[in-house]
């Protein structure tokens, strides 16, 4: 997600957050450079809001940084073949790759990307970008060519794809278009039709690409900027973060669920909020695991609140892991898909977990 507009939360800090009647401790004074003195476990800045429900906390580790110095981190997919995670960095117009043998970290791995926001990677493990400068979704074929999956819908050429997930029954890509990439050249390529408003061109909206034809439609369109998306454990669900109040005044900070009808999406309606003890940050990537819990990418509020949130399924805020960044996106990943990594405005941060990511990226 862009640097918002308006509507943007204070840096300050969170004092704390009361939870089943006891206060959330204060969040720790701690180093990641290296050589910093080491974290006592168990890690304080990883929160179980309800301990009887926030079963992932493990004891005996920390939230590891893997890796910093990037512009905006976004977009972490995990590739189980490979055994790689990659990731963008938007305004260096680059997608780096993290190797899960020794944890290296090379660059320049797609470059230029195109200032690609989002990745996943399709049942055939290719990669799938999508791209804020050229406005399109694109596949990396096995073979080293490239095929531009979609560039327009229904109502026209997009304002700039953010973020996607594949369905693995049919192959089909769903994916948002909240149109950040076009508001500016920083994270993409600023159109004439983004001076006096937050929507380049067309309404922001969900969108879906037929696997079998191609056939780009447009999915829902309730979101005043769709930004992340991840599907429930079982599909039924598509769970949306809604960014929109960076630019407008009405909008919520709040993740919609929508109930996956084949090829439609039905019954819209807000899932969680994001407000913690009365101050409200951004939610945006978010991915589920396999009970069904969804974790949020969040901040532009400051310490104790910028992290990850975790929401069980039934909307209720049980867990969460607190990083001196924003988070903008994460994923589970590594061989057993209990590591989980997050992209965090300059750095990319990873912990054990005590769960498991619901899908296979």
């Amino acid at each position: 997600m862009a640097d918002p507009i308006i509507g943007r939360r204070s840096l300050g800090a969170l004092a704390g957050a009361l939870a089943a009647g006891a206060a959330i401790p204060a969040q720790a004074q701690r180093g990641y450079d290296r050589g910093a003195a080491p974290a006592r476990y168990p890690d304080a800045d990883i929160v179980a809001i309800d301990p009887k429900r926030f079963t992932a906390k493990l004891g005996n580790t920390t939230i590891r940084r893997l890796g910093t110095g990037y512009s905006w981190a976004e977009g972490p997919a995990w590739h189980a073949t490979g055994r790689f995670l990659i990731w963008s960095d938007i305004p260096n117009d680059e997608c780096l790759r993290l190797v899960e043998e020794d944890h290296s970290v090379h660059r320049r791995f797609r470059s230029p990307s195109g200032f690609s926001n989002g990745n996943t990677f399709d049942r055939e493990g290719r990669q799938i970008a999508f791209r804020h400068f050229h406005r399109d979704v694109l596949r990396y074929e096995a073979d080293g060519s490239t095929t531009v999956l979609a560039a327009r819908g229904p109502d026209g050429a997009f304002n700039a794809p953010n973020d996607g997930v594949v369905h693995p029954e049919d192959g089909a890509i769903w994916f948002t278009d909240p149109g950040y990439g076009a508001l500016m050249n920083y994270e993409g390529q600023r159109v004439p039709e983004s001076a006096n408003s937050p929507r380049p061109f067309i309404k922001e909206a969900i969108y879906r690409i037929d696997a079998q034809t191609g056939q780009v439609a447009k999915v829902a369109d309730q979101p005043f900027k769709p930004n992340g998306l991840c599907f429930s454990p079982d599909y039924r669900r598509l769970y949306v973060a809604d960014s929109g109040q960076s630019h407008y005044e009405a909008a919520k900070n709040i993740i919609w669920m929508f109930d996956v009808d084949g090829p439609r999406l039905t019954n819209p309606r807000t899932f969680c909020d994001m407000e913690l003890n009365g101050k409200s940050g951004f939610g945006d990537g978010l991915r589920c695991d396999e009970q069904g819990n969804v974790w949020v990418g969040a901040g532009w509020v400051g310490d104790g609140y910028d992290g990850v949130h975790v929401f069980a399924p039934d909307g209720q805020r049980i867990g969460q892991i607190r990083l001196p960044e924003i988070c903008a996106n994460l994923c589970f990943g590594g061989a057993r898909r209990n590591h989980l990594y997050m992209t965090a405005s300059q750095s990319l941060y990873m912990v054990p977990v005590e769960t498991r990511g619901a899908h296979f990226c």
